[in-house]
C-alpha cells in the first residue's frame, strides 16, 4: 500500500482527544510512513494535546451552537463559514486518502468538505445516542464505527461496525497495587474511592464531597480526588475550613491515571463515552453521575446502557449532593456489589478498539486506491 495520508478531526475534551490520538498511534504502528494531520477547534484542548503527542494540527475557528438563545448563533454561523473555507484549503493542500471524525466542533466542517471533494469519511460515534452532526454526516460516510449495539436507529445499518472506543494506551500498565498506594500516599488497609469529573472537573460532584466530609471521615474511606484546575483553589480552601482529614488526596489533574485506577476500589465519574470505555476495559466498579450540560443528554443514555446490565450505578446530577456519597459509602462497603459491578462492566468492554478502527480505515483506503 502506498503512503497513507489521513486527516483526523477530534477534540474539545479529553474524551475526544485521547481516542483520536489512539487511532493515530495505531495507524503509525502499521504504517510507519503514514502522514497524519489533525484538524481541531482553535482555543480548545486539542491544540496543545495533539502536538504533545507528536502530531501536527490545524485549528478552525469553529464553535458550538447555542441552543437556548438562537440570536447568539450569528457569530457562530460566521465562524462556521470561515471554518468551511479553511477546511476546504486544508483538504485541497493535504490531499488525504480518508478523513476521520472522532467528535468535537471541527469534525462537522472537515468531514463535510472531505465528502464534497470525494474523500471517503469514517465517523467514530462514541456515545450510545448519536448527536445531530454525526447523523447528518452519516449520509455520506463510508463507515461508522460505534461503541454500542442498537445504533441502527441512528445510522444506516450497512455502514455500522461495532469497534468500541479507543482508550489511552498507558492505562493498562504492569504497575502493582503496592506501587499505586505508595504513589498517592494511601493507607493499604483502607478502601479507596477515585473521583474524576473529567479533565476540567465537575462542580456537582465536587460539591457532593464537600457537603459530606463528615460521612466520609466516619466511614474510614480514603479518596483520590481529581477536582479540576478551575475548582482546585476553591476546594482546597473549603477543605481547610472544614478541617478535612488526611484521607482526602486532592489533585487538580492526575497524570498517572493508570496508578489512580489501580488504587481504586470504586470510581465516581461523569458518563462520557471515553471514561466509560476506560472503566469497562479496566473492570472498575463505578458510580456514574451524568452531566446535564451535554447535547441530547447523551451521558444519561450512556450510563443507562450500563445500568441496564447491572454494570454501574447511576446517580442523577440533581440528586448528587444528597445521594452520591451515601450511595458510594454503601456500595464500597459491600464486596459482593463491588465484585458484581466489576465483572459486569468488564464484560461490556470492547478491547483493541483502535486496531479494529484501523482495520476499517485500511479497507476503505484500499477500495479507494
Amino acid at each position: 500500500m502506498r503512503t497513507m495520508r489521513v486527516i483526523i478531526s477530534g477534540g474539545g475534551t479529553g474524551g475526544h482527544i485521547f481516542p483520536a490520538i489512539a487511532i493515530a498511534n495505531a495507524i503509525k504502528l502499521r504504517h510507519a510512513d503514514a502522514e497524519i494531520l489533525f484538524v481541531g477547534a482553535e482555543d480548545r484542548m486539542e491544540m496543545t494535546r495533539v502536538p504533545a503527542a507528536g502530531y501536527k494540527i490545524v485549528g478552525l475557528p469553529v464553535a458550538g451552537f447555542n441552543r437556548k438563545n438562537l440570536l447568539k448563533n450569528i457569530p457562530v454561523l460566521k465562524k462556521l463559514a470561515t471554518s468551511l473555507l479553511k477546511a476546504r484549503k486544508v483538504v485541497k493542500t493535504f490531499r488525504p486518502d480518508i478523513a476521520i471524525g472522532v467528535g468535537g466542533y471541527a469534525s462537522g466542517p472537515l468531514l463535510k468538505i472531505a465528502s464534497r471533494n470525494g474523500i471517503p469519511t469514517l465517523i467514530q460515534e462514541q456515545n450510545s445516542y448519536a448527536g445531530v452532526t454525526n447523523k447528518l454526516l452519516a449520509v455520506k460516510a463510508a463507515r461508522i464505527c460505534v461503541a454500542y449495539e442498537g445504533m441502527e436507529k441512528f445510522f444506516p445499518k450497512d455502514k455500522i461496525v461495532l469497534t468500541g472506543n479507543p482508550c489511552r494506551q498507558d492505562l493498562q500498565s504492569d504497575t502493582s497495587l503496592e506501587e499505586a498506594m505508595r504513589f498517592f500516599e494511601l493507607n493499604p488497609m483502607k478502601k479507596t474511592i477515585l473521583v474524576i469529573g473529567g479533565s476540567l472537573g465537575a462542580r456537582t460532584i465536587n460539591q457532593s464531597i464537600l457537603m459530606n466530609l463528615k460521612l466520609l471521615a466516619d466511614s474510614g474511606i480514603q479518596i483520590i480526588w481529581q477536582a479540576g484546575e478551575r475548582y482546585q483553589h476553591e476546594i482546597a480552601l473549603g477543605l481547610d475550613t472544614k478541617g478535612a482529614t488526611s484521607d482526602i488526596h486532592l489533585h487538580d489533574f492526575i497524570d498517572r491515571m493508570d496508578l489512580a485506577y489501580k488504587a481504586a476500589d470504586l470510581v465516581i465519574s461523569r458518563a462520557g463515552a471515553s471514561s466509560i470505555s476506560e472503566l469497562s476495559l479496566l473492570g472498575k466498579a463505578t458510580i456514574l453521575v451524568p452531566s446535564p450540560n451535554v447535547a441530547e443528554d447523551h451521558q444519561t443514555k450512556n450510563a443507562q446502557a450500563l445500568v441496564d446490565h447491572d454494570a454501574a450505578v447511576m446517580v442523577k446530577d440533581a440528586d448528587a449532593i444528597e445521594n452520591l456519597i451515601p450511595t458510594a459509602v454503601r456500595v464500597i462497603k459491600d464486596d459482593s456489589v463491588l465484585k458484581m459491578l466489576s465483572s459486569n462492566i468488564k464484560a461490556m468492554a470492547l478491547p483493541d478498539s483502535a486496531n479494529r478502527i484501523v482495520d476499517e480505515i485500511e479497507k476503505i483506503v484500499s477500495k479507494k486506491a
